[in-house]
């Protein structure tokens, strides 16, 4: 075990600036964290952690204010830079990972910190924490991780949310789950609503993941009308940068480094389907605004800017500077045509809207995997 820390409230959305290199914000709103700092926690100069230095300064709170945070899946990806974030703002944070797809580098920054702890702990089982809030990340996110193992996937999704809403219940913590756009399925509304009930395969090879989600949120909002939990959902668009597996076969992984060594940058299907990308830090503003806030519906965080994956691989290919080919591969089933958020609910009940451009977090995200090849982390 290791140790953590806490956030304040509100307004923390990273305002984007543009300059000649990278075009990656400033500071963080209501928080005036500059995005230097944020930086610093996963592009450090030397391509290591050194955690025996100093840890990152985090605010200073009363006790009273000082909540104590429990993150789930926080050694991941998205959950990691959530964690930065809540230590930055002076909260207690308890991180609970299995360590499946996440990883202890993502986090090794804060370990030792006395307001920090690692419990490397699997969600299919119960655990026993006091906590305020509980933010449920606990699952993997991207088709060859979660495919890997579909049983283990829906148990993740079904009992890891009775476990974490189990222990919402007991303690009388607020419980956020992370839900995603994938339980919309292949959409026939164009852009998705929260309302929209989705069009979904239930036994294809992406339904371990997206059914799994749906019956998250059920469990969600039933442990809400039969216990009284205090909940949030947040269904996640497609999320990109620093701190993404270099393995798990996304899009932006795959495209940036393939197009740092110089290979192939593979598009499966003709290209002509559309994503919607989101900066990490944007998610992150997302998400600990719907926390604090009172909107207990589900809302859509993801960024409405609609790419095709053809013109998003040719993005990431001029960015890099490369002569990669783009190459055309038979599309994956289930694959979904277009996927864009409405996301007027956010706007309007969170105050929130991606303030990161698409390329401003590729040159962030290339930077990250640059750094990671220079160190020997990855070929």
């Amino acid at each position: 075990m290791a140790n953590e820390k806490r956030v304040p409230s509100s307004s923390f959305l990273i305002a984007a600036y543009t300059t000649p290199s990278l075009n990656v914000g400033n500071e963080a709103q209501g928080t005036n964290f500059p995005l230097s700092l944020l930086r610093s926690l996963y592009l450090p100069s030397s391509g290591h952690v050194d955690v025996a230095a100093a840890h990152a300064a985090v605010r200073k709170l009363p006790d009273v204010k000082r909540k104590r945070i429990l993150v789930a899946g926080g050694a991941g990806f998205v959950g990691s830079h959530l964690v930065d974030r809540l230590m930055l703002m002076g909260y207690e944070v308890i991180v609970a990972d299995n360590l499946f797809t996440g990883s202890k580098r993502n986090i090794e920054h804060w370990i030792g910190h006395p307001h920090f702890e690692f419990i490397r702990h699997d969600v299919v089982d119960p655990l026993m924490v006091e906590v305020d809030q509980i933010y449920n990340l606990a699952c993997p996110a991207s088709p060859p991780h979660y495919q890997l193992n579909p049983v283990k996937t829906v148990k993740t999704s079904v009992m890891g949310t009775i476990n974490m809403l189990g222990l919402a219940k007991r303690v009388k913590a607020r419980f956020l789950l992370t839900s995603t756009s994938e339980i919309y399925g292949d959409p026939l509304e164009h852009p998705q609503k929260e309302s929209y009930w989705g069009n979904v395969n239930p036994i294809g090879p992406r339904a371990c993941y997206d059914e799994g989600k749906r019956v998250a949120e059920t469990l969600t909002y039933a442990y809400r009308q039969q216990n009284g939990v205090e909940v949030r959902v947040a269904r996640i668009f497609n999320t990109f940068g620093p701190r993404m597996n270099a393995a798990d076969g996304r899009v932006v992984s795959n495209f940036v480094l393939q197009a740092l060594s110089g290979k192939d940058i593979t598009v499966y299907g003709d290209g002509t389907q559309t994503r919607s990308f989101q900066y990490v830090h944007d998610l992150v503003d997302g998400l600990v605004a719907l926390m604090e806030g009172e909107c207990s519906e589900p809302v859509n965080l993801g960024n409405p800017e609609e790419y095709t994956i053809q013109t998003f691989a040719e993005i990431a290919r001029n960015l890099i500077g490369r002569e990669s080919r783009i190459v055309n591969l038979p599309a994956t089933q289930d694959d979904p045509k277009q996927r864009r958020p409405d996301i007027s609910r956010a706007k309007e009940e969170l105050r929130w809207e991606p303030r990161f451009s698409v390329k401003q977090g590729i040159e962030e995200t290339v930077e990250y995997f640059r750094m990671l090849k220079e160190a020997g982390y990855i070929k």
